[in-house]
């Protein structure tokens, strides 16, 4: 079974930046699109940011502008960078991949925008 491992949550001030990273493991051999989702206490998962294995990206409208997402189809990485945070980005983020298996998911890293 696949394994994806998030790093990078924390708390951050509004305004400010976070990156967030996910690997996969090289026993997942063939990966489609690789995404970040969120779920903040109340709420459903939603996506944040996906992007194709041939470098198509896609947002949430609320992220446009404010967050990256990349990826690194070599070493089986995409990360996402988020600048201008604000306090409704609160949410534990996921990582999720589709592939030939079927849909992959971290466990979930916590971001926190507080003052």
């Amino acid at each position: 079974q696949g394994q994806l491992v998030e790093s990078g949550g924390g708390l951050v001030q509004p305004g400010g930046s976070l990156g967030l990273s996910c690997a996969a493991s090289r026993s997942i051999y063939r990966i489609y699109s690789m995404g970040w989702y969120r779920q903040a206490p109340g709420n459903e998962r939603e996506l944040v940011a996906v992007i194709t294995s041939s470098g198509s990206r896609r947002y949430l409208e609320s992220v446009k502008g404010r967050f990256t997402i990349s990826r690194d189809n070599a070493k089986n990485t995409v990360d996402l960078q988020m600048n201008s945070l604000k306090l409704e980005d609160t949410a534990v983020y996921y990582c999720g991949a589709d592939t030939p298996m079927g849909k992959l998911w971290g466990k979930g890293t916590l971001v926190t925008v507080s003052s």
